[in-house]
C-alpha cells in the first residue's frame, strides 16, 4: 500500500542539507512510502539528487514577493497553487515551522504534521497543524529533523545519518584517481561578520599547497569572486572557479581531498558528501549546525569566537593524516 507524503522544507541550503538523512529514515521505515518535496526552485536540485524522493514541487517565492501582484507573477502563483491543491497526500510534514511555509501546508490536502508551540522558531506556525510534535529546540538540525520525522511516522532514530548522495561517489572516486588532488576553499559569505582574517587563509593555503594540494576557492557572486582572486594573488596552484550549478559545485566537492570553508550551506554539503570537511564558525554556533558526516571532521569557533589560526591548521593536518 502507497503512503503519500509532501514534505515541505523550502530553504536554505545548508538546511536542505541537514534534511536528507531525514528523507532517508521515512523511505526506509515507511512502506510503499512516495515522497513529495516542496521547495524553493533555486534549490530544487538537492531534493532531486535523493533516490528516495518521488516528485519534486518547486515554489518561487523568493523570486515572487519581488513582484507579488504582478500579472506574470500572479499567474505562476495561481497555477502552483491550483496544481498543490488538485493534489491528495496521506501526510503533508512541514519541517520548517514557519508562517511562510504554512501558507503552502494550509493548501495541501492531508493530515498536516508539524512541530509543537515550544519546539517551533515561529509558533504560530503551529495553529494550522493537525498533529503536533515536541522536538526540544537545542539539538543539531540533522538530529532535530531526524526525530520530527520519527515521530510523524511512529519509528525510532537508529544508526548514522543517511544524506542519500551516493549518486556522486562513482564519478568522485574517478576525479581521486586521475586528477591532481585539490582542497576546495569557501572563503566567503552572506555576511561580512563571518568573514576570517586574510592572514589566516593565506596561512592555510600554504599549508595546503606543501602538501601538494592545489586551491579550488568557490564564490557565489561577483563580490566574492573579486574577494576569492585576491586571496590567492600570486598563487600558480589556486583557481576561483566559475559560478556552476548545485550539481556542478556538488560534484567538486565530492571529489575533493578536503574542504575548508565557512559556516555556510556549501560546508555542510562537502561534510554530506563524505569529504573531510573542517568548518570555520564566527558568527553562527555549531551547536545547532555541526558538520556531520562519516568522514572526519572538524566544527571550529562558535558565535563570537573564532577559531585561531593554529586551531584551524591543526585540523587540517589530522584530516590528511
Amino acid at each position: 500500500m502507497t503512503t503519500k507524503i509532501l514534505i515541505v522544507r523550502t530553504s536554505s541550503l545548508g538546511d536542505l542539507v541537514h534534511m536528507l538523512p531525514a528523507i532517508s529514515d521515512i523511505a526506509q521505515h515507511v512502506p510503499g512510502a512516495q515522497i513529495d518535496w516542496l521547495v524553493e526552485e533555486s534549490f530544487a536540485s538537492i531534493p532531486a539528487w535523493h533516490p528516495g524522493v518521488n516528485q519534486v514541487l518547486q515554489v518561487a517565492h523568493r523570486r515572487w514577493r519581488r513582484a507579488w501582484w504582478s500579472k506574470q507573477v500572479r499567474r505562476e502563483r495561481q497555477a502552483f497553487e491550483a496544481d498543490l491543491r488538485a493534489r491528495q497526500y496521506d501526510i503533508v510534514l512541514d519541517m520548517q515551522a514557519l508562517l511562510k511555509t504554512v501558507w503552502w501546508v494550509r493548501m495541501a490536502n492531508g493530515v498536516k504534521h508539524g512541530l509543537d508551540w515550544r519546539s517551533a522558531r515561529e509558533p504560530l506556525a503551529t495553529l494550522f497543524y493537525n498533529v503536533r510534535h515536541r522536538v526540544e529546540f537545542w539539538q543539531p538540525a540533522v538530529t532535530r529533523q531526524r526525530l520530527l520525522a520519527a515521530s510523524a511516522f511512529g519509528y525510532p532514530v537508529q544508526g548514522a545519518p543517511d544524506f542519500g548522495l551516493q549518486r556522486f561517489d562513482l564519478q568522485a572516486q574517478e576525479t581521486r584517481r586521475q586528477a591532481l588532488p585539490y582542497a576546495m576553499i569557501m572563503p566567503s559569505a552572506s555576511r561580512d561578520d563571518k568573514l576570517w582574517p586574510v592572514p589566516d587563509w593565506h596561512a592555510v593555503f600554504d599549508v595546503l599547497s606543501k602538501r601538494g594540494l592545489r586551491l579550488k576557492l568557490l564564490a557565489g557572486n561577483q563580490i566574492e569572486t573579486e574577494r576569492a582572486q585576491a586571496l590567492i594573488e600570486g598563487r600558480s596552484n589556486a583557481e576561483v572557479l566559475p559560478r556552476g550549478t548545485l550539481t556542478e559545485t556538488a560534484h567538486h566537492l565530492a571529489g575533493a581531498t578536503l574542504m575548508v570553508g565557512l559556516d555556510s550551506g556549501l560546508t555542510h554539503l562537502s561534510a554530506a558528501l563524505g569529504r573531510p570537511t573542517i568548518g570555520i564558525y564566527k558568527a553562527s554556533t555549531p551547536v545547532r549546525t555541526p558538520l556531520v558526516s562519516a568522514a572526519y571532521t572538524a566544527s571550529l569557533g562558535d558565535r563570537g569566537q573564532p577559531p585561531s589560526r593554529q586551531a584551524v591548521l591543526a585540523a587540517i593536518e589530522q584530516a590528511l593524516r
